[in-house]
């Protein structure tokens, strides 16, 4: 019996043969290359065509694959590269990086090696005003939270504080940050012990709606990057 990795490989080649037979070149990325497909994993296709002007995507289901495609050139990929990194987000970079080669091209090579290096060196440092705007919202944020009542309004000012405290984290820490699962992983890669206790932090309140382990964590985030900010903050003076 094929194993899911073998599956998927064999289901993209078809995918090119068929919906992308005159591309140049063509990788496989995702879930199924690093191991952790679940049952409804897409497979992410990274597709090139020299002679485009603009990249583009599209989503579709084959042989019971839902499957997003990535449609690109050599130029428009690298524009995505500095997006990525000017936003602290490496989506593209760690696709071609990680990416199986199912149509190989000259192309291919020097994109690898520069994800794989964007990779490596990391994000922009932020600048003293970005950590103070970090901050600020931060702190706003988590004193929404604090002052909280009403168990509906904490869910949704929860649910925003997770993802903008571990970005806080991890783009203050000179570190990539992510989006979805990609943010608790990211936490996790660098920081595994802190990433434990935010995630314990947060189902305390979750599951018994407990703050104090939120408060306390978060406070410490702060600390260590100057503490809260809010008295003499200003946006576009």
């Amino acid at each position: 019996m094929n194993d899911p990795l073998s599956c998927a490989k064999r289901t993209a080649r078809l995918i090119v043969e068929s919906h992308y037979p005159d591309c140049d070149a063509a990788l496989l990325a995702g879930s199924f290359v690093r191991g952790q497909a679940t049952a409804t994993s897409d497979l992410d296709l990274i597709l090139f065509r020299e002679s485009i002007k603009a990249s583009y995507r599209e989503s579709f289901t084959f042989d019971d694959y839902p499957v997003e495609a990535f449609i690109h050139s050599s130029t428009t990929i690298r524009t995505f590269f500095r997006q990525d990194r000017e936003r602290g987000r490496p989506s593209m970079q760690r696709m071609v990086a990680e990416g199986l080669v199912l149509r190989d091209h000259d192309l291919l090579k020097p994109l690898k090696e520069q994800a794989e290096s964007e990779l490596l060196t990391g994000p922009p440092v932020l600048s003293p005003a970005e950590t103070d705007r970090a901050r600020y919202f931060l702190t706003d944020l988590l004193d929404d939270f604090i002052g909280v009542t009403e168990r509906s309004e904490g869910l949704g000012i929860a649910t925003r504080l997770l993802e903008q405290a571990t970005d806080f984290r991890l783009r203050t820490s000179g570190h990539w940050t992510g989006q979805g699962k990609w943010l608790i992983r990211s936490l996790e890669a660098i920081e595994p012990v802190e990433a434990g206790q935010l995630v314990e932090a947060f189902e305390a309140y979750f599951r018994l709606d407990e703050k104090q382990a939120v408060i306390d964590l978060l406070e410490q985030w702060l600390d260590e990057r100057g503490g809260r900010y809010f008295d003499g903050f200003s946006l576009g003076k």
